[in-house]
Parts: structure tokens; C-alpha cells; sequence
């Protein structure tokens, strides 16, 4: 009877403190609705990804616990979601169809208030921002086992969109049927990516099993949907969207499997502190160019976090570079060092300076 009425009472409690959440929960959209209206007289933007950036870091580093650290950012990137919607209808374009890793990213980044609209093609995500359909787009741009993804890459060639934020989103591969019994696969659906993600599982527990390529994970779903006889390689939220059950979880080759997405927009975001900035350009073909290409980073001590070359489509055995490095391009630094960049350059092409993600 005591324990009973104790567990009636610390429930009460706990009804109390849910109801003074949701009290600041609306003290809170008043005051963004408030925030939102100087806003709009200002034509300022509302959306701001450093103060977002910011509001996650000040709340992680001052919680006592015993919440976890790693749920604080996903409630206020919920609670933040919900907040953008009253100030305006926030849509972003992401690579389709629903139940994707790109899906996946996008609920990440932006939550479930968002209005997210699949695109066909990674082309089609730049268009929709371009014409203003969408007020962000997010891409694949790279995969920690597969490597860069060059569709995206190009993209920029053509485009003049800026990076505004990346994702990372850790990728986990599932062995989904409508069954969930091993025995009854007799084939397997998804895409070329996540079928040479798992490729030595796949040889060692299904060797004799024909693999299909098809557009998108979730297509594979779909199809496994309907055939009793077939599994999919997708994620563990496509499962619950197409009722099918888990053969076999995490089946990648390799652990920590990161894929890394670009969030693209109009507008250069602003300073946060933690920045990576993104280059692409070309270098003259004269003797010693690599070295003079990196000197001017290396001489201030400006991290280079990645340099890929592309071939340039409209020159035979000429190259375009895509380099990010460690900050903002406001900084006098690395500013100074892109100026110097240039002196030995065709061209360089600022895409993005933004913050830093973190895995």
C-alpha cells in the first residue's frame, strides 16, 4: 500500500513538472512569434544555423544531468523545429524518396516540424533552392567508406548555392523481409551503395543469394513489401514505415559508417566560431604548382581537412579541386590565404563557410 502510494505521488510530481514544461514550452513561441515579427520587419533572415549552433552548445555544456547530454539536442531540435514553423513555413528539399539515409539527415537537422520534400535527383534538390521552392536542399557528399560522392561535387560547378551546414549522420545497414526469417531469402534489393557497403557479410552468410541494384533503399523496401521471397538492405525506420521485420541488424562491413551531407542554401552563413570553409578551383599546369597551391594555407597554419580532385569535363587531363579547411572565410587568415590562392589559380569558387558538424 506505501509503495503504491508513493509511486502515486512522484507521478503527480512528475504531472506538475510536465505541466510547467508546457507552460514554457508556450512562453517560449510567444516570444519567437515576438522574434519573428522584428524579423519580418527587418527582412532578416529566420532561420540563423550559428544561433541554432549556439543554443544547442550553451544548453549541453550546462546540463547537470542526470538527462542525457546526447538527448538535450534532440528535444531543442525538436522544440527549435516547432519554433521556426510558427515563424514561418520552413521548407527543405532533401534527395528522395522518404525512409532514405537523406531523409534520415534531414529530420536530423531540421526535425519533424519542417515541411521535407523528396526530390527525384541531387539536381533537382539544387534547382528547388535555386528557384526559391525550397528554403534549404540537403545532398550526400560523402561516405567515410565509399568515399566522395562526384554528382554533388559537379553540381557546384554550375551552381552559385552556398554550403550553409553539414550532417553527419552514422549509417546502419538492415537485413529487412516480411518475414524475418533467414531461410526465406532468396534474393536481395537496394541500392549499389549499401550493397558494397555490406559486401563481405553478404558473401559470407547469403554467397549464393543474386543481389539487385535499385534507384534507392527505399524502393528495395517497397518491392520487399510484396514478395515473401526477398529481403532489403535499408534503414531500421524504413522498416517501420513498409511493415517489414529485421532479418539481421548492422550489417556493414565497417563500423563507425558515416555518410556526410551538405545543408545548401542562397545565402553565406554567418560566423560561429567552430567554421569549415569550402574552396573549389583551378591551378594553372605549371612546374611545382601542388606546393604552391598548399603554401599559402600551410605557412599560417590552416588545417586542410580534405582535398579532392575532380576532372574538368569541358578539358581533357585538367583538374577542378574541392578542399575544405578549418575556418570561416571572415577570418583575416584564412581570407589572406585565399587571396594568395588565387595568384596561382584559374579560378577559386568560395562555396560555403559553415559550422562544423560533429560526430
Amino acid at each position: 500500500m506505501q509503495e503504491k502510494q508513493t509511486l502515486a505521488k512522484l507521478r503527480q510530481e512528475i504531472d506538475t513538472v510536465d505541466d510547467r514544461i508546457l507552460d514554457l514550452l508556450n512562453r517560449r513561441a510567444t516570444l519567437v512569434m515576438q522574434v519573428g515579427a522584428l524579423k519580418s520587419r527587418s527582412q532578416s533572415d529566420f532561420h540563423v544555423p550559428s544561433r541554432e549552433r549556439e543554443i544547442y552548445e550553451r544548453l549541453t555544456a550546462a546540463n547537470p544531468g542526470p538527462f542525457p547530454a546526447d538527448a538535450v539536442r534532440g528535444v531543442f531540435r525538436e522544440i527549435i523545429s516547432a519554433s521556426l514553423a510558427l515563424e514561418s513555413p520552413m521548407k527543405v528539399a532533401f534527395l528522395g524518396p522518404k525512409a532514405t539515409f537523406s531523409h534520415l539527415a534531414t529530420m536530423q537537422q531540421f526535425g519533424l516540424s519542417a515541411e521535407l520534400s523528396p526530390e527525384r535527383s541531387i539536381p533537382a534538390v539544387f534547382e528547388a533552392v535555386e528557384k526559391g521552392e525550397a528554403y534549404y536542399g540537403l545532398v550526400p557528399v560523402e561516405n567515410s567508406t565509399e568515399g566522395m560522392i562526384s554528382h554533388t561535387l559537379d553540381m557546384f560547378m554550375e551552381s552559385e548555392l552556398k554550403i550553409n551546414a553539414e550532417v553527419l549522420l552514422e549509417v546502419s545497414h538492415f537485413l529487412l523481409s516480411r518475414t524475418g526469417r533467414f531461410e526465406d531469402v532468396k534474393k536481395v534489393y537496394s541500392h549499389p551503395q549499401p550493397l558494397a557497403q555490406c559486401r563481405k557479410w553478404l558473401a559470407e552468410n547469403l554467397p549464393n543469394v543474386p543481389l539487385v541494384d535499385v534507384a534507392s533503399t527505399t524502393l528495395a523496401a517497397q518491392i520487399v513489401g510484396e514478395d515473401y521471397t526477398a529481403a532489403a538492405i535499408a534503414s531500421e525506420y524504413a522498416a517501420s514505415i513498409y511493415n517489414l521485420k529485421v532479418v539481421k541488424a548492422r550489417i556493414e562491413d565497417q563500423v563507425n559508417n558515416f555518410t556526410r551531407f551538405l545543408v545548401i542554401g542562397r545565402k553565406l552563413a554567418d560566423r560561429c566560431g567552430d567554421d569549415k570553409t569550402s574552396l573549389m578551383f583551378a591551378v594553372r599546369d605549371e612546374p611545382g604548382i601542388l606546393h604552391r597551391m598548399l603554401e599559402p594555407f600551410a605557412k599560417r597554419g590552416i588545417n586542410l581537412s580534405k582535398i579532392e580532385s575532380r576532372p574538368m569535363k569541358k578539358k581533357a587531363w585538367e583538374y577542378i579541386f574541392y578542399l575544405d579547411l578549418t575556418g570561416h572565410i571572415t577570418d583575416p587568415e584564412v581570407a589572406k590565404a585565399v587571396q594568395e590562392l588565387s595568384l596561382c589559380c584559374q579560378f577559386v569558387k568560395v562555396l560555403g563557410s559553415y559550422p562544423r558538424a560533429r560526430s
